[in-house]
């Protein structure tokens, strides 16, 4: 019987690992450099973008807490209330009436009016997901300072803006305002809508919660942080938005 000669099969050196650094060359830098430098010209010095030499940013930086889901606690009633009934009765008739006033000039669409409405660091945020808690190196429907705002008015009012043709409007509800904190400057106010966009034959129905952090001037108010989580956001459907919910 002839005997199998065992073949010895010897295997390949692993490669050692390389210690020695990658350093970026001058020319890799500057595409980044560069789409910054786009970034501030078009932005005029404000950005949403995160800095590494930044703290909190973002929505984080205005209000710390801004996932419903995440922390079901941000929604409780606060445990204490040191103004008077009539007080907080005053205060909530008051929130109401701007948010109504909100939502008649987006019907109306009196843009600059509404635009007028925040302050002058405010931002209207319409984050993708109701989880997110920020809008820096996230995807968001809407994320836009008051100068963005302000690109998106004369876009919508262009003679030549198919989005505005006839026959298009909006109508809003708001309602189910709840008072979730007051401070001596601020209060952070969450509500439910529902707003029918009409667009020639076609309708169409956005549902969901505001959450306002609204800023005390005089006897109104200015908004700091408007957060708007669409309820069928998700939905299977093409959610294309011209302008502001």
């Amino acid at each position: 019987m002839a005997t199998k000669k065992k073949v010895a099969v010897t295997k390949p050196a692993a490669k050692k690992a390389s210690t020695k650094k990658t350093v970026p060359t001058k020319a890799a830098a500057t595409p980044r450099a560069a789409a910054k430098r786009v970034e501030r010209a078009l932005l005029g010095g404000v950005t949403l973008l995160a800095s590494e030499t930044q703290g909190r940013t973002g929505a984080q930086a205005i209000a710390p807490d801004h996932s419903p889901r995440a922390k079901p606690a941000a929604v409780r009633a606060p445990r204490s209330v040191s103004a008077p009934a009539k007080s907080a009765a005053g205060l909530k008739e008051r929130v109401e009436q701007f948010l109504f006033r909100q939502s008649e000039l987006l019907d109306n669409k009196h843009w600059q009016d509404y635009i007028d409405l925040f302050t002058e660091d405010g931002v209207y945020w319409m984050p993708a997901l109701p989880e997110q808690t920020e809008w820096e190196g996230t995807a968001s429907i809407f994320a836009e300072d008051k100068m963005l705002m302000q690109v998106r008015m004369g876009r919508v009012t262009h003679p030549n803006a198919w989005s505005q043709a006839p026959m298009w409007a909006t109508n809003h509800l708001v309602g189910n305002i709840v008072i979730e904190k007051e401070t001596a400057k601020e209060v952070v106010v969450r509500s439910r809508f529902h707003m029918m966009e009409l667009r020639r034959d076609s309708v169409r129905h956005f549902g969901g919660t505001y959450r306002h952090t609204l800023v005390k001037k005089g006897s109104g108010f200015r908004i700091r942080l408007q957060r708007v989580d669409l309820f069928n956001g998700q939905a299977a459907y093409d959610y294309v938005l011209q302008i502001w919910v």
